[in-house]
């Protein structure tokens, strides 16, 4: 009896260590879009519904991960773009097809006091404000008052992307105020009559504030999901159309679920109306 249990203990530890080797990993690069927030909460979540599969993710922008998938470093690329002439080219020579699945919209609302008189502002208006052109609200058709620009500080992804989506890349104007969160920052225009600023759609509610349309396009989900208001981004998660991984199959139909879309919407992001959604694309 001792000698069978021996034989049992041994091959306990033999194969415990196997059992962790056998563990699979999912990796997935490329934008910060996605990896700021969203990625960690998704795969937060997925995990929790697949305990044995470990998930590494690297956030080195949309380049990186249709780069990893060419190169067959990475199973998913995220990206909040599509492909560029280049990497079509890239692909194309080594004769590899990709397919996306979008996800979701990463939509930015511009902000005011809700005692602020304007309910619309054009992009260019906009653009001057955020830029230090504009500096007071008779400028830009509101009242004879000095504007006070608030927006994220340089630690959060939209610093950059704000830039890039409402100000043609130009510099934040030197008066404007940075914010660790969008909560802080939606806290402090609820209270300043003369605040501008931007929020993720999941704050519109806020206590004390209006959202601004844009060019007289409102922010709501419809607008989004039509393509027709400006500050979106639509995010992707791009696989190898002929060689995914099960494993990345999985997470992305986990990521278009009823459950994923609700994080997804959780996180600030607009989901994808699927019914909208033309069938997945491949190039």
């Amino acid at each position: 009896m001792k000698t069978s249990l021996k034989w049992i203990l041994a091959a306990l530890c033999l194969i415990a260590p196997l059992a962790a080797q056998a563990e699979e990993t999912l990796s997935i690069k490329g934008s910060n879009t996605f990896g700021e927030e969203l990625g960690p909460q998704l795969i937060s979540a997925f995990r929790a519904r697949n305990p044995g599969i470990a998930v590494a993710i690297e956030s080195l922008g949309s380049a990186s991960g249709i780069a990893g998938l060419l190169d067959g470093t990475c199973d998913i690329g995220a990206t909040s773009r599509v492909l560029n002439e280049d990497e079509q080219r890239r692909a194309r020579s080594r004769k590899i097809d990709l397919t996306f699945s979008v996800i979701g919209h990463y939509a930015v609302t511009v902000v005011v006091h809700e005692r602020n008189p304007l309910n619309s502002l054009s992009d260019r208006a906009i653009r001057d404000i955020f830029t230090g052109k504009a500096t007071n609200w008779k400028q830009v058709g509101g009242p004879d008052r000095p504007i006070v620009v608030l927006i994220r500080d340089a630690t959060g992804g939209t610093h950059l992307g704000f830039q890039e989506l409402a100000m043609d890349n130009l510099l934040y104007a030197s008066t404007a105020r940075g914010f660790a969160s969008y909560t802080a920052l939606a806290d402090e225009i609820g209270t300043n009559p003369d605040a501008i600023g931007y929020v993720g759609m999941n704050l519109v509610a806020h206590p004390g504030l209006r959202a601004l349309s844009i060019n007289g396009i409102p922010p709501n989900d419809l607008a989004v999901n039509e393509g027709v208001y400006p500050y979106v981004r639509t995010v992707r998660l791009y696989t190898r159309a002929k060689s995914a991984s099960p494993l990345a199959e999985r997470f992305v139909r986990f990521v278009r679920s009823k459950t994923g879309q609700r994080i997804v919407k959780s996180v600030g992001f607009v989901p994808a109306n699927l019914s909208r959604l033309p069938k997945d694309s491949t190039w």
